[in-house]
């Protein structure tokens, strides 16, 4: 019994987790192998180093995880890639608060670009540390000896050699176009960064008068409605739609602008929607999409009128069709000094002051509209013309779609497949410049003549232009956006450049694990850069990965997103481990602006008012496997967390039960003449491999969720429950040979069913196999290097599994019985069956004391044909078979008759209630959805009690 002391009486993951990954990490059991064959490959998602790992995260390492350990246990050769993100913006944003926190003063005052970028490097350190921890208390068993940076030397020598030879083979270009542009970081930012929100504003119709002033006209004014007005000075046009008759006569008019006496043309345009607004639409070009497609097509003039930071130009930008800048003093673009230097929004109120005063607002009202804000800000994105670096991206973009059309990269769920094609077939350049200070720098120099050069280094660049040392280069400021460095991951994380060993082995990788959100921004950029960059000995484009799975979102309880303002978010830790209510406020505010510190502190003390308790690695791998699916949407339950820690749990029991049983016994021995098999140690066995053959499918197929499933029924309801029943009564009643039998099967069932569950739930399964393999003498040191089961079809017991089938079926009935009605298991019954076939006769006769003694029954009949059933007996039917439980003698008919109604009117009061609550206008408008959802929920559960407790008055009528 010694040799079990470390199997402790109650299951508690702290004890172990923590130990067994340094055991596995240290003696290297997540590298890869020598073999060249058989080869599997996981990149993870490099996490960015701006802040913790969330439940989200934890997902997709748990189902990286699943497959690494399933492929590992089959024999190949795997490697899981880890590495983080640099993540540009996120983190530029984060050191810059940092700063301003600690030494409050202006970022530009206080730090050299120099002193940045060291504070960012030590922040990495620290994020590092915190994100790493993370991975492995969720035991990801990645080859951290290989893990890499996005701004390690190696990333930046592939960074430079992607761009280079994409600029050499003219697919990267400098343009001035139309951005996303973030006022407060004063940089380019992508759609990614941009999230559209949902806002109440004011719809200001303007009148433009027509110029010149003709009466003949039937109108003096246009009037164009705008949730812009401060944008006035930078229309260079007013579109109407020619189908529209309204403005028929307009044709080849002008107006005269507000403010600035501008004349500027009414054009025709076909994409104007006549139905919205007043069918007349200022044009501003150079601060809105739409419009920017509209001058450009129609040749009008390109007008910036705001500075970076978002303010009032003293004198604007004029741009023409082929986006060169033009002597904006030859043409009359003033903006009155009044406006000079104003913030966007003040300019708004001026602006609407003054057309005011001049009588040219004809109206206002409310309007719900939606609105970009930077996400990574908070603050109202300004579409600007800018100068930046571009991708011709239409070369790359039909290749990415060819490879995917011919199933070469499969996508899972499939239905993704057709977003991806959607994005692809309606893509644009790309924007791959960041005015920013962290982040690979773009591989550009300038002479003073500002003649472009590219190269590695400047080095590089002056021996291969033959230039000399008087000839001043500068390097480009700008930096490479962060989805560039991460759209060459694949390949640049296992070496790329260089033609390395573990490049050659693992790529193309076999799957990558990502969210829907960031298919176009990562995946299908991936799929582009590999695919160009990349060629085998053929010449043919070489893929990045051969499967794509797609997660969903995680959201909380209430289907909402997970975010810090919320307080919502959940660190997988904290769950893992377990943390007070105290902390947990602590560590949500810690980086949240302190006017959401009390509505935070109010929804954590609502959603973990105990904090939240340890429930370790397993369980929470367990939790989220279960929810995964084919659906977008995952909403996490916290209650859960509980059904699985359970679980855990009583694998831990049973464990401990076959381990004290089954340590006496030399297995190694053991053969058919001192052992013999029962039904029930057959049944198993059945039961076992069919299971097997069930979790390959699932697995095989990336249901992860029927895998979880699958193997919670087996091992709960079938080995804990089912067998170990079987097994105890076996080794206290039957005879020396069959208890080896059942000795024999208990520990090798349980041995397999662990190597079953490892790839899901690793700590457990090892802590319980250290203690199997030695009563098992295997010489292995870990499951994880252990063959995954596979199906065998010489396991299959089918008359033995069909037996013990129809005898679980059987007690299960007298079972359900006894829980209707009441009856306690200290009561015996008495079981009389009627339409009994030889084939059913034999299975009771052979297997009689194991029904007896589970079912709880004195005695067991056999009715002849023509015998009828005792009256007042509950009837069960099992197939063609009839069992009749007689209960006249057991039961008060009256008592538990009153019982029941009372039971019933309790209910019913109830039921009355809510749907009194709920018939209410006043509450079903009022209350929120939240509330209404729960009352509905609880009504449902009484309806489904009340018709429980009414046939159990039925029953007891019937006797």
């Amino acid at each position: 019994m010694k040799q079990f002391k470390n199997l402790n009486k109650i299951y508690n993951p702290k004890d172990f987790e923590k130990k067994l990954y340094q055991y596995w990490e240290k003696h290297g059991y997540f590298k890869e192998n020598n073999s060249n064959k058989n080869n599997y490959c996981i990149i993870m998602p490099p996490p960015n180093i701006t802040g913790n790992l969330h439940i989200g995260h934890a997902l997709q390492q748990t189902i990286m995880d699943i497959l690494i350990r399933f492929q590992r246990m089959q024999g190949k050769n795997t490697l899981w890639q880890p590495g983080m993100d640099h993540a540009g913006i996120a983190t530029q944003i984060l050191i810059e608060k940092k700063i301003l926190k600690e030494k409050k003063h202006n970022l530009n005052h206080t730090y050299t670009k120099k002193e940045f970028l060291k504070k960012t490097w030590q922040w990495k350190k620290t994020s590092h540390s915190i994100i790493s921890n993370q991975i492995k208390r969720l035991g990801s068993s990645v080859n951290w000896d290989k893990e890499r940076f996005t701004m390690d030397k190696k990333s930046s020598q592939a960074v430079k050699k992607a761009f280079l030879t994409l600029y050499k083979h003219n697919l990267i270009y400098q343009g001035t176009k139309i951005v996303h542009w973030d006022t407060k970081l004063q940089t380019a930012i992508s759609d990614l960064e941009t999230e559209h929100k949902n806002t109440q504003g004011t719809l200001w119709y303007l009148q433009y008068p027509i110029y010149p002033i003709n009466t003949n006209n039937a109108l003096d004014y246009v009037v164009v409605a705008t949730t812009r007005p401060e944008t006035i000075f930078g229309d260079t046009g007013i579109a109407i739609n020619p189908k529209d008759t309204r403005y028929k006569k307009l044709t080849g008019k002008f107006v005269k602008l507000p403010l600035i006496d501008r004349i500027i043309p009414i054009i025709k345009d076909s994409s104007i929607n006549m139905n919205q607004g007043t069918g007349c639409v200022k044009i501003t070009p150079a601060h809105d999409f739409n419009d920017y497609k509209i001058g450009i097509k129609n040749n009008l003039p390109i007008v910036n009128i705001f500075t970076k930071n978002g303010k009032i130009r003293k004198k604007p930008e004029i741009f023409q069709k082929d986006t060169n800048t033009q002597n904006y003093q030859q043409i009359s673009y003033k903006i009155p000094k009044i406006f000079h230097n104003l913030d966007r929004f003040a300019a708004r109120k001026l602006v609407i002051k003054q057309l005011k005063t001049l009588g040219l607002i004809k109206k206002s009202q409310k309007n719900n509209t939606t609105v970009p804000y930077s996400s990574k800000t908070n603050t109202i994105v300004e579409p600007m013309i800018t100068k930046q670096w571009y991708i011709r991206i239409s070369k790359l973009a039909n290749t990415a779609i060819k490879v995917v059309q011919e199933n070469k990269i499969q996508f899972i769920p499939e239905k993704y497949r057709k977003i991806y094609f959607h994005w692809m077939h309606n893509i644009q350049d790309w924007c791959i410049s960041r005015q920013l200070w962290w982040g690979h720098k773009l591989p550009i120099w300038y002479d003073n003549q500002n003649k472009i050069y590219a190269g590695y280094n400047e080095r590089y660049i002056r021996k291969k232009y033959n230039l000399s040392q008087t000839t001043t280069l500068h390097q480009e400021n700008d930096v490479l956006d962060t989805w560039f460095s991460s759209g060459l991951w694949t390949f640049s994380s296992l070496g790329w450049p260089q033609n390395t060993k573990t490049f050659k082995k693992f790529h193309p990788t076999d799957i990558i694990v990502s969210g829907f959100d960031i298919i176009f921004f990562w995946i299908a950029r991936m799929i582009m850069l590999t695919t160009y960059l990349l060629k085998n000995k053929h010449n043919k484009e070489t893929i990045p990965f051969k499967q794509v799975y797609i997660t969903g979102i995680i959201k909380d309880a209430n289907g909402e997103k997970m975010s810090k303002s919320k307080g919502n978010i959940i660190d997988p830790v904290d769950i893992i481990d377990g943390i007070s209510l105290k902390e947990l406020i602590k560590k949500h505010n810690k980086n949240i602006n302190t006017q959401h510190n009390q509505d935070i502190k109010k929804s954590i003390q609502t959603n973990f008012p105990n904090g939240i308790q340890a429930y370790g690695a397993d369980t929470l791998r367990l939790t989220l496997t279960s929810l995964t699916s084919k659906h977008h949407n995952i909403r996490w339950d916290m209650k859960k967390l509980t059904g699985y820690k359970n679980f855990c749990n009583k694998l831990w029991n049973a464990s401990k039960f076959v381990l004290i049983n089954t340590h006496n016994q030399d297995y190694k021995a053991l053969n058919e003449t001192n052992k013999k098999f029962s039904k029930t140690d057959l049944w198993i066995i059945t039961k076992l491999n069919k299971t097997i053959k069930k979790i390959h499918n699932a697995l095989n197929h990336y249901r992860f969720d029927l895998a979880t499933e699958i193997l919670y029924e087996f091992t709960w309801h079938q080995f804990c429950d089912w067998y170990i029943e079987f097994a105890k009564f076996t080794i206290k009643y039957e005879k020396p040979q069959k208890i080896s039998g059942t000795k024999h099967t208990l520990i090798t069932t349980l041995e397999k069913l662990l190597r079953l569950l490892h790839p899901i739930i690793p700590f457990i399964t090892e802590k319980i196999w250290q203690k199997t393999k030695t009563i098992l003498n295997i010489p292995k040191k870990t499951i994880m290097l252990q063959p995954f089961p596979i199906y065998n079809k010489n396991q299959e017991h089918k008359s033995e599994y069909e037996d013990i089938e129809w005898i679980k079926k059987n007690i299960s009935a007298i079972r359900t019985v006894r829980s209707e009605m009441h009856i306690k298991n200290t009561v015996p019954l008495e079981l009389f069956i009627q339409n009994t076939t030889y084939k059913i006769k034999k299975r009771i006769t052979e297997n009689l004391n194991y029904i007896k003694k589970l079912a709880k029954l004195k005695n067991i009949i056999l009715l002849k044909p023509q015998e009828k059933g005792p009256k007042s007996s509950i009837i069960k039917l099992i197939e063609n078979t009839e069992l009749f439980i007689p209960i006249k003698n057991i039961l008060n008919k009256n008592i538990e008759t009153q019982k029941i109604n009372k039971q019933i009117r309790n209910i019913q009061q109830k039921i009355d209630n809510i749907s009194n609550k709920l018939n209410q206008t006043h509450f079903s408008k009022k209350a929120p959805k939240k509330i209404i959802e729960q009352e509905k929920t609880k009504l449902t559960l009484y309806q489904k009690q009340i018709k429980k407790f009414l046939k159990q008055k039925k029953i007891l009528f019937d006797l």
